[in-house]
């Protein structure tokens, strides 16, 4: 049976990103000391809370993680934790729930449209609401295969259950790694299995997004680009929404249709839609809600 002392008499919030879920608890001192097991007995559906990850917000001051970049630009650190412990880079689903559930418990002051500095291990990023929806300033994408990739439009090769054959894809980092394919139409989308673990070839730890294109819309006067998405994410399985996820798909898109692409982009996916923009600089910017559903203690 999964044990969960560590986590006894600790307040944990749960919470969601467009159905991405995740467990939240504050340790300003940095003075918990939870193991990947305990991450996974917490995050486990059938015998814990059920999770995608655990987000833990420790004060900068108290870090002495080395593996954090810059973080005396910020206040909070996000411990970010995939739901088998593993620790990932970046989440952008999670870091816009962080700043609601620090909100809501008292622990930051975040006037409308003002942006709090959070550091990640992917670095220090940016958050700002405005209305009921958070914006992240995600930072720098980057293509690993670089301009021999762009020009071919892929470089790595991918086969899923349910797909038949093998499937071309592109690597895209923001900072977590992502290959994105793109399928021909939803049935081929829907068809796919995403619960057994997708092949990638040459093999690496990565998020792996099937995307299919729906075409263009308006948004505020704006072109943008519409796209259906599924996600497997690494030490997840499948979920309903991946945030770094929906910027990489708008990356790949992009970088396959050139410079008429749109910069903008609505990302559908299972949990929801995030709206993602692609800036003049080469960042990208990730649009969508947060929402906490309960206050949680384990027995």
């Amino acid at each position: 049976m999964a044990d969960l002392t560590a986590l006894r008499g600790v307040p944990l919030t749960k919470g969601h990103a467009t159905e991405n879920d995740f467990v939240l608890l504050a340790d300003p001192d940095g003075t918990l000391e939870l193991d990947a097991a305990t991450i996974a007995a917490v995050c486990d559906r059938r015998a814990g809370i059920g999770a995608d990850g655990l987000v833990r917000a420790v004060r900068t001051a108290s870090l002495t993680d080395p593996t954090v970049p810059e973080a005396q630009q910020a206040e909070w650190f996000m411990d970010y934790r995939n739901a088998d412990g593993s620790r990932a880079e970046m989440c952008g689903n999670a870091i816009r729930l962080l700043v609601a559930y620090l909100v809501d418990e008292e622990l930051l002051d975040t006037p409308e449209g003002e942006p709090v500095a959070i550091a990640t291990r992917g670095g220090v990023r940016t958050v700002w609401r405005s209305g009921g929806e958070y914006t992240v300033d995600m930072g720098a994408w980057h293509l690993p295969g670089g301009d021999a990739a762009a020009r071919r439009a892929f470089d790595v090769a991918v086969q899923a259950v349910g797909l038949e054959g093998t499937r071309a894809g592109l690597r895209v980092d923001l900072p977590n790694p992502h290959v994105v394919v793109a399928l021909p139409d939803t049935d081929e989308l829907d068809g796919a299995d995403l619960g057994p673990r997708v092949a990638v070839d040459p093999p690496q730890e990565t998020n792996v997004e099937l995307v299919v294109p729906l075409g263009e819309t308006t948004v505020d006067g704006e072109r943008a680009g519409r796209v259906r998405m599924r996600v497997q994410e690494r030490g997840v399985g499948e979920t309903r929404s991946c945030g770094t996820g929906a910027c990489a798909a708008a990356v790949a898109l992009r970088t396959w249709g050139g410079a008429e692409a749109p910069r903008l982009w609505r990302v559908h996916v299972p949990g929801g839609e995030l709206g993602v923009r692609l800036t003049d600089d080469g960042r990208a910017l990730l649009t969508g809600p947060a929402t906490l559903v309960a206050r949680v203690a384990l027995r």
